[in-house]
C-alpha cells in the first residue's frame, strides 16, 4: 500500500491537523512562552520522572545500531516476500526468534485469508498491429536479487476479477471522477471498452472501480515515466527511478468499504470463521485489472487515435497522447487460483509493572510485493532495532509501567490483512486496553513525516525535538519545521496579497490527518484507538515502488546508504513507545484536538460557500452562452452540466458542540497539568481518573452505524475518502455529503458528529469533576495478556 502516503500525501496533499490559516499555534501550546515544552520537559511526566525517562532513552539509543539494520535488511530481502511465500514465513519466524532472544514474550498468530494468485496472464495489442506485452522485469546489472524470478509471482493487481476480454482501448488519464467528466464533455464513453489508466491522482483501487462503474470491460494500469521514471531522475541501475520495464504491483481491493480479508468483514479470519461467498464480497473488483510497465504501455499509446489528450493528461513518453477509442484494440486475459493463504502475525509483549492492562502497541508489516527493501523492510528493521534496544534495557532490570506490544504484521500489501484480522479478533480487549498504536511502514532519507490523532501532536513534537537529524546535527523537529516553512513559501506566489506561509512561529510538528494505506487504519478508524504514523522521506531517489527492483542493492545505493535514517526512525518511534508506556499521565493534549476540529469545521464552511459561489458562476456562464461562444468546432466539447443551487446548511449543532468542547478541553488540560505537580496522596487517584478517561477518549468519536454506505469505518473525524482512497477526509460524514451534494445527509451528520464531540467533552468533564472512573485501579491490576499461539 502507501507510497502516496509517505511522499505526496503527508507532505502536501492532506490538510494539517491544525489549520494554521485559522488556528493559532499558541492555542495548542503548553503553558510556556516557547509553544513547545523546553528541553527536558515531557508531556505527562513530572519533572523528576521526566529526568529519569530521558536518562533511560540515552541507554536505549546506545542499543540502536546501523550495522544491525543493514544485516537484517539483507537477510529479510534475500527472496520474495509475498503472502504465502516460503520466505515471508521464514522472516516471521526469524523476527519472532529475535524478539525471544531479546527477552520478549512472543507468539505467532495465524489467520486464513482469501489471497488469489495468477495462473495465466496475457495482454496483447491485436489491432492495428499485433504486439504481445512482456509483463516481466528483466535482471539489471548490480542487483543481486533481480535474477531471482522463479519464486516471485507475476506482476498483478490482487483482488481484481478474472476475465478474458477484448475491446477498443480508451486512455482515461488517471481515471479519477474529473477525468470521466472530461470524457463525457467530449462525447467519449468507455462502455464496452478496455481503459488504459496512468498511476497517480488517487488511490490505485479507485481506478478500476470507476472504470467498471462507467461500463469498461477491463483496466490496465501503467506507471508513466513523468511520474516515477526518467521524469524524476536517472533510472535504475544508473539512478533510483523506475526503468522502462518496471511494474507497480498493488492491491485493488475496495478498502474504502473495509480493510482486511474480503470474506470476513468485521470478524477475525480464524480457521473456523464464517465466510462470505466470493460473489457476496463487496471489496472484490468486478473486472480484470493488470499493472503494466511504460515499455508495455508505449505501443498501446502509439496505436491510439481519436482526440489529442488535454495538456494535463499527457505523460513523459516521446509520443502524442491520444484518447481513443481505438483504433488500438487489446485482448486481456487473467485466470487466478482463488485460494486461502495463511498469515503470520508476530506479536511480542512486555507486561507492564504497574498498569498491565494498558497497552502501547507498535507495528510494521513484513510482507512485500517482491523483495520489499524500502517497502516495508526499512521500517521492519527500525522496529527490530527498537525491540533489541528495549530488550537490553529489560536485561538490565527495566520494566515499563504499562504493557508494550510489538507487532510485525503479515498481509499488509493486499489490504491491511494481518493488522485488521488481529484487531477484529481482539476488538473487545483492545477497546478496553489499547491507549495508542504507533505505526511505521516504509522509510527513506529526509524529513520526518508524521500523521495521527490530533491530541498527540505535542507528544510527537517532543520526540522529534529530542533526536538529532543525522545529516545536519539539528533536531529532527527543527529540520521538519524548516521543510514545512520552505514548502509553504515555494507554494506561494508573488501575486498573493496574503502569503501562503501561515505561521512563521510554528513550533509544533505538522501532524497530518490519517486516511488509509497502512496498518493504523483498523485501530483508529474501526476501533477508535488513537494512532500515530511515522516515516522519513523527501530526499531519496526512490522510484521503484512495488516492483522487483525494490531490493537491498537499490536501498543501499539510493535510499538510505548509511542506514542513518533507519536509526533516526527507531529513536523517534522508540521514544514514543517508551514515553507512552512510562508517563504518569497519558501524554495527550485535548485542547489540540478541539482546535483541530474547529479548523476542520471552518474548512467545511468554506467548502459550502465556495461550492455555492461556483455553482452560481456556472449558472451565469450557461445562461449567457459563454460555452457556446468558446466552443471549438474542430474539437467538440460540451458545456458542463448545470448543477442545483447550494442551500445554506445548518452548522449550528456542529459549531456549538465545538465551542463547548474548546472550553472543556482547556479546563481538562489545566487540571491535567496541575495534577502532575500535586504531591498530595489524592493526586494519584486523580491521575488514575484522568488516565481512565484518556484511555477511552478516542473511542467516543466513533459511531456504531459508521459512515454512509461503509459501516466498518466508525470514526467520525478521520476516514479515507471514498474518492481518494489513501488521502484523509476529516469530518467525512459531513464533508463527503457536501462534496456529493447530498444536503439532507450533510445536515444529518452535523448532528451525529456533534453528538460524538459531546461524548468526548462529557468524558473530560466527568474526569475533572471527580465522578467515579469507569475502570479504575482494579482494572489496572488485571491480566493483560496478548492471545496467540506459536
Amino acid at each position: 500500500m502507501k507510497r502516496a502516503k509517505l511522499a505526496a500525501l503527508l507532505l502536501s496533499a492532506v490538510p494539517l491537523v491544525v489549520s494554521a490559516a485559522t488556528v493559532s499555534t499558541a492555542a495548542v501550546a503548553p503553558p510556556n512562552a516557547s509553544g513547545v515544552a523546553g528541553k527536558g520537559e515531557l508531556l505527562g511526566f513530572s519533572a523528576a520522572s521526566a529526568a529519569a525517562e530521558l536518562a533511560l532513552e540515552q541507554r536505549f539509543d546506545a542499543g540502536v545500531l546501523a550495522a544491525d539494520q543493514r544485516g537484517w535488511l539483507e537477510r529479510l530481502t534475500a527472496a520474495p516476500n509475498h503472502v504465502g511465500s516460503a520466505h515471508d514465513k521464514a522472516n516471521a519466524d526469524f523476527i519472532a526468534a529475535s524478539f525471544r532472544e531479546w527477552g520478549w514474550e512472543v507468539s505467532i498468530e495465524r489467520f486464513s485469508v482469501l489471497y488469489p494468485t495468477p495462473r495465466e496472464v496475457l495482454l496483447e495489442l491485436v489491432a492495428p498491429t499485433h504486439v504481445v506485452a512482456q509483463l516481466r522485469e528483466p535482471a539489471v546489472p548490480g542487483d543481486a536479487t533481480s535474477t531471482q524470478t522463479a519464486a516471485e509471482l507475476p506482476a498483478y493487481n490482487v483482488y481484481g476479477a478474472d476475465g478474458d476480454v477484448s475491446g477498443d482501448l480508451v486512455y482515461v488519464n488517471q481515471g479519477m471522477p474529473a477525468d470521466y467528466r472530461e470524457l463525457e464533455r467530449r462525447g467519449i464513453s468507455v462502455k464496452g471498452h478496455i481503459v488504459l489508466v496512468r498511476y497517480g491522482g488517487g488511490w490505485r483501487g479507485l481506478k478500476p472501480k470507476l472504470a467498471y462503474q462507467h461500463g469498461a470491460l477491463g483496466c490496465l494500469l501503467y506507471s508513466d515515466p513523468r511520474d516515477d521514471g526518467y521524469g524524476g531522475g536517472d533510472v535504475y541501475p544508473r539512478g533510483g527511478y523506475r526503468p522502462a520495464h518496471g511494474i507497480q504491483r498493488g492491491s485493488v481491493q475496495d478498502i474504502v468499504l473495509y480493510s482486511g480479508d474480503p470474506l470476513t468483514p468485521g470478524i477475525g479470519a480464524t480457521a473456523d470463521a464464517r465466510r462470505l461467498a466470493l460473489e457476496d464480497a463487496k471489496t472484490l473488483l468486478k473486472i480484470p485489472v493488470l499493472p503494466i510497465s511504460y515499455a508495455d504501455a508505449t505501443p498501446l499509446l502509439e496505436a491510439l487515435g481519436g482526440p489529442v489528450a488535454p495538456p494535463d493528461w499527457r505523460g513523459g513518453l516521446p509520443l502524442t497522447y491520444h484518447i481513443g477509442p481505438g483504433p488500438a484494440r487489446t485482448h486481456l486475459k487473467i485466470r487466478s487460483d482463488w485460494n486461502q493463504k495463511t498469515l503470520y502475525d508476530v506479536i511480542a509483549r512486555i507486561r507492564g509493572s504497574v498498569e498491565p492492562d494498558r497497552w502501547v502497541i507498535r507495528g510494521n508489516h513484513h510482507d512485500a510485493w517482491v523483495f520489499g527493501a524500502t517497502d516495508p523492510m526499512s521500517g521492519t528493521v527500525a522496529l527490530m532495532s527498537e525491540g533489541k534496544a528495549i530488550g537490553q534495557l529489560l536485561k538490565a532490570g527495566f520494566r515499563p509501567r504499562r504493557s508494550v506490544v510489538y507487532a510485525s504484521w503479515d498481509g499488509e500489501e493486499p489490504g491491511l490483512l494481518g493488522s485488521t484480522e488481529w484487531a477484529e479478533t481482539h476488538a473487545a480487549e483492545l477497546e478496553r486496553k489499547a491507549i495508542v498504536y504507533v505505526n511505521t511502514d516504509m522509510n527513506e532519507r529526509g524529513f520526518l513525516l508524521a500523521g495521527g490523532s490530533a491530541a498527540w501532536r505535542r507528544f510527537v513534537t517532543e520526540a522529534a525535538r529530542d533526536v538529532k537529524d543525522p545529516e545536519t546535527g539539528a533536531s529532527i523537529l527543527d529540520r521538519a519545521l524548516a521543510a514545512d516553512r520552505q514548502r509553504q513559501f515555494e507554494e506561494s506566489t508573488p501575486m498573493q496579497s496574503t502569503p501562503l506561509l501561515r505561521d512563521d512561529t510554528q513550533t509544533a510538528i505538522p501532524l497530518q490527518a490519517l486516511g488509509s494505506g497502512s496498518d493504523y487504519s483498523p485501530f483508529l478508524q474501526h476501533l477508535g484507538i488513537s494512532a500515530i504514523d511515522l516515516g522519513f522521506g523527501g530526499e531519496s531517489d526512490y522510484g521503484v515502488y512495488h516492483s522487483a527492483y525494490d531490493s537491498f542493492d537499490h536501498f543501499r545505493r539510493f535510499v538510505d546508504p548509511r542506514f542513518a535514517y533507519g536509526v533516526a526512525l527507531a529513536q523517534v518511534s522508540g521514544r514514543l513507545v517508551l514515553r507512552a508506556a512510562q508517563s504518569e499521565l497519558l501524554p495527550t493534549q485535548t485542547a489540540a484536538f478541539a482546535q483541530a476540529v474547529a479548523g476542520y469545521a471552518e474548512e467545511l464552511h468554506a467548502l459550502a460557500d465556495a461550492m455555492r459561489s461556483r455553482t452560481a458562476a456556472l449558472e451565469r456562464l450557461l445562461d449567457d452562452g459563454t460555452f457556446v461562444l468558446t466552443a471549438n468546432p474542430a474539437a467538440p466539447r460540451a458545456a458542463p452540466q448545470r448543477e442545483a443551487r447550494v442551500p445554506y446548511l445548518n452548522f449550528a449543532a456542529l459549531d456549538n458542540a465545538i465551542e463547548r468542547l474548546k472550553a472543556s478541553a482547556a479546563a481538562f488540560d489545566a487540571a491535567y497539568a496541575a495534577s502532575l505537580v500535586d504531591q498530595k496522596p489524592t493526586a494519584v487517584a486523580r491521575r488514575e481518573r484522568f488516565n481512565v478517561a484518556l484511555t477511552t477518549l478516542e473511542e467516543t468519536l466513533t459511531d456504531t452505524h459508521g459512515l454512509p454506505g461503509r459501516d466498518w469505518y466508525r470514526h467520525m473525524i478521520y476516514a479515507p475518502g471514498l474518492n481518494t482512497g489513501y488521502a484523509a477526509k476529516t469530518l467525512p460524514g459531513i464533508r463527503e455529503a457536501i462534496e456529493e451534494r447530498r444536503w439532507d445527509e450533510a445536515n444529518q451528520y452535523m448532528s451525529i458528529v456533534a453528538d460524538s464531540l459531546d461524548a468526548y467533552r462529557a468524558t473530560l468533564e466527568s474526569a475533572v469533576a471527580g465522578e467515579p472512573a469507569v475502570a479504575g485501579n482494579d482494572a489496572v491490576a488485571g491480566e493483560g495478556a496478548v492471545a496467540g499461539s506459536d
